[in-house]
């Protein structure tokens, strides 16, 4: 077998050189503060803080682990720091209509403050009234009102008396009411069988007498609920007079107090009149018609009603300093808006403004709101309720039944609060772009981006910061501190976690978690500090851990289970790469690809991809395949072709297009009717020129083929063909490059169609001369004769169905 140019053992993993650090532990070197190959979105968050316009909330957009959180964290402390501390959020009763609570924002610090000095005034009030009522002057006065106002009463009565006497009848009260008698000349009542024994004119007259006195008497009782409640009114007023009088003395320091605060003021007028009308709920309570059994904590029906004095602090700023920060892990409605709770009383469910609880943006009002929005679009109307938000600036608590047309319930409707903060999502590229496109809104609110790098440039100076960074990370972690070989370990191993030689991670929680593995097995070997087979360890063990999938699929090919074939030569079969992930691991494996040719309309069907197996990349890899085809070999004739491809023993879905140059190459092999390698494995993916273009994963691919050869035995003539493009990506395992090293396992790396054609056959390709025709001899010349035999035959075999012309067919 011919060779094509082999990667060294030095292109195959890009050191880190120990002697260019001045250091011998990271304990040497200074902490490292600022963040590293993050410069755009630095630069985007400070832009997005600063920004003090409508809309410019910021959306910092990466993957996860990559220092998002942090970052912004940072920034808004360093920010928030020299802000004014927002005031205190309160709600106070409305007296007028319960059901509308009033907002009220006031400095910080007042807000309970001003609690604390309603619920004072309350227990005064509790203490004074009952005083006031039990006082001399209020006795005498009351008594003397009750005694005039008894007088004024029974005046009218007593003259009707007066007048029933003088007429001889008394005025008396029996169990059907009032009424009059006649009276013997002693004043004592006539018995009825007296007055029956009086002459019939006298008795008449008596009964005329008592007609009259009884319309007389008519008119006073009707009179009487009239004088009854003049009476009453005039006690109320007498009550509201000295119940003024107090509250006004409990309330003259307070309104001095609060003379700067209008809307306070107001508040106390409002309280003011409402104690004067419900000055009953101060008095003491009748020990015999107090509640009896109520259930435990619920408070007697007189302490209920005085709630209503008290003062709601939703928020108390007393002790920030400079604008709050909040982040909200679980922004579901509730936790985002606030929320109404009620209390269940005798069945019942009952609520008041005293049960309207803060939301985050409550807390982070004058300040900033950070939020993940992952976790914000999964829960009910909490997005939507946001963006009201946003664009009113004002700040409702309702609750979350109001979205629901079907349900109509009867609850507190508290006044709105104004809003000023700003909003910080913390969310994934893909969310961003979705919300982009489908949201008009989104890009309204949010019109400041942070986009967060996944890698940086390696070289000197990064990986000199990267060490300062490690250093930091291991000292805030109170790891052991890691020598030169380990950090350069360290180093390396996030160039292969960027999948680029020329780059490093900037994935930093995965830094993070490795130098804490490190230091675990540093402890376990009894090591003072962590060494480079410290971290080795780490990483072998953590692969080991999670590698249960990737070794049954090598078990499975050692035992015939899975077909695979990793030696000698076969025709129309290949061995192609490709790329699984299975929870904390991503793993390459080899499968088989297979094609068969026959006379056809030029269609080359993949099975996959008829099966509705494959995604839409594929399909395209699959369409370019034939696209290629038909330019290459067939420029001036029919392709007249008939292909199958399959992916052999995979029975779940494909997606991708790194398989596209290990498809074609099968199908070559079939039409030229030449055997292909099976030492090889071939990745890489093409366009309709037959340029080879880089995939991903390059290092797992490679190194799911080692390990499935080296279980098979390596025999020096295994290997696999990578695009050229990919040679920069490479960072691969010490037992690969050792064994390439060796020359027991080989990394071929080809631009083009024709240089892998050439690598898996040992053939000479060919290069189309002026004619579109191939040099004899050639792979790609039996390929195209094949292409001209099929075309031929579809053209025999179309003239031979027709058959002959007669005069009847014309």
């Amino acid at each position: 077998m011919s060779h094509g140019k082999r990667l060294n053992a030095d292109d195959l993993y890009q050191g880190c050189d120990t002697e260019k650090f001045t250091f011998d532990t990271t304990d040497e070197l200074e902490d490292f503060t600022d963040v590293l190959g993050q410069a755009r979105a630095t630069e985007a968050i400070r832009f997005g803080i600063g920004m003090r316009r409508d809309g410019y909330n910021l959306y910092a957009l990466g993957a996860p682990g990559i220092g998002r959180r942090a970052l912004i964290k940072r920034h808004l402390h360093d920010r928030a720091a020299d802000e004014p501390s927002p005031g205190d959020a309160v709600y106070i009763n409305n007296f007028k209509d319960s059901r509308k609570p009033f907002a009220v924002q006031l400095p910080a610090g007042l807000g309970v403050r001003l609690r604390d000095d309603m619920k004072q005034l309350v227990e005064d009030l509790k203490a004074a009234i009952p005083a006031t009522f039990e006082s001399e002057e209020y006795r005498t006065r009351r008594k003397e009102m009750e005694s005039e106002l008894q007088k004024e009463q029974g005046r009218p009565l007593e003259e009707i008396r007066d007048k029933a006497q003088e007429q001889g009848l008394a005025l008396i009260r029996t169990p059907q009411g009032i009424s009059f008698a006649p009276m013997k000349k002693d004043g004592e009542v006539m018995p009825p069988e007296e007055f029956g024994k009086l002459p019939e004119k006298e008795r008449e007259d008596i009964r005329n007498k008592i007609h009259a006195l009884e319309g007389e008497l008519e008119k006073v009782l009707y009179l009487a609920p009239r004088w009854q409640r003049e009476g009453q009114r005039k006690i109320r007023e007498l009550e509201r007079e000295f119940t003024r009088l107090t509250v006004d003395h409990l309330m003259e320091d307070m309104r001095k107090d609060w003379d700067e605060q209008p809307e306070v003021l107001r508040y106390f007028d409002d309280l003011r009149d409402d104690v004067i009308e419900n000055v009953k709920d101060f008095q003491s309570d009748d020990p015999s018609q107090q509640q009896q059994g109520l259930p435990p904590g619920l408070a007697p029906q007189k302490d209920r009603s005085l709630a209503r004095y008290s003062v709601n602090v939703l928020v108390d700023n007393s002790e920030v300093k400079g604008a709050p920060i909040v982040f909200e892990d679980h922004p579901r409605y509730q936790n985002l808006f606030g929320s109404i709770e009620h209390t269940s009383m005798m069945g019942a469910l009952l609520t008041d403004f005293t049960l309207i609880k803060s939301g985050a943006l409550h807390r982070a009002n004058g300040g900033y709101l950070v939020v993940e929005v992952r976790k914000l679009l999964t829960q009910p109307f909490a997005w939507e309720a946001l963006k009201r938000t946003l664009f009113s600036r004002q700040l409702r608590v309702e609750t979350p039944d109001r979205e629901l047309p079907m349900v109509s319930t009867v609850t507190l409707e508290p006044e709105a609060m104004d809003l000023n903060l700003k909003v910080v999502l913390i969310g994934s590229r893909t969310l961003y772009y979705l919300l982009n496109q489908h949201d008009p809104e989104f890009g309204q609110l949010f019109k400041v981006t942070a986009d967060f790098e996944d890698k940086m440039p390696r070289d000197e100076e990064s990986q000199q910061l990267y060490a300062r960074m490690i250093a930091t990370r291991a000292r805030r972690e109170e790891l052991l501190p890691l020598d030169r070989e380990a950090t350069a370990q360290v180093i390396e191993q996030s160039s292969r976690e960027a999948e680029d030689s020329e780059r490093l991670s900037a994935h930093l929680r995965g830094v993070t978690d490795l130098l804490r593995e490190a230091d675990f097995w540093a402890r376990e070997n009894k090591h003072d500090v962590i060494r480079r087979t410290d971290v080795q360890q780490s990483v072998d063990a953590r692969r080991y851990r999670v590698g249960r999938v990737p070794e049954q699929i090598r078990e499975d090919i050692r035992r015939g289970t899975l077909l695979i074939d990793t030696e000698g030569q076969k025709i129309g079969q290949i061995n192609s790469l490709s790329i699984n992930d299975a929870g904390q691991i991503r793993f390459g494996h080899v499968c088989r690809i297979t094609a068969r040719v026959r006379l056809g309309k030029g269609e080359v069907k993949d099975i996959q991809r008829e099966a509705k197996l494959a995604g839409p990349i594929f399909s395209k890899a699959v369409m370019t395949l034939t696209g290629y085809l038909g330019a290459h070999y067939a420029p001036d004739f029919p392709l007249m072709l008939g292909a199958s491809l399959v992916f052999e023993q995979t029975y779940g879905g494909i997606e991708g297009d790194s398989a596209t140059v290990a498809e074609l190459l099968a199908l070559l092999s079939a039409l030229a009717d030449t055997p292909l390698q099976q030492t090889l494995a071939v990745t890489g993916s093409a366009n309709q020129y037959g340029e080879v273009q880089a995939v991903g994963g390059i290092n797992e691919k490679i190194e799911g083929f080692f390990d499935t050869c080296r279980e098979q035995g390596l025999n020096g003539e295994q290997g696999v063909l990578m695009p050229a493009s990919n040679i920069k990506h490479l960072m691969l395992r010490n037992d690969v490059v050792q064994a390439v090293h060796d020359e027991r396992f080989s990394i071929y790396p080809f631009n083009s169609i024709d240089e892998a054609f050439e690598l898996v056959t040992g053939q000479t390709a060919g290069e189309r001369n002026d004619k579109g025709r191939f040099p004899e001899n050639t792979v790609n010349h039996r390929v195209q004769q094949k292409l001209l035999d099929l075309a031929d035959q579809a053209r025999r075999w179309t003239k031979d169905s027709q058959g002959p012309e007669t005069d009847q067919g014309r």
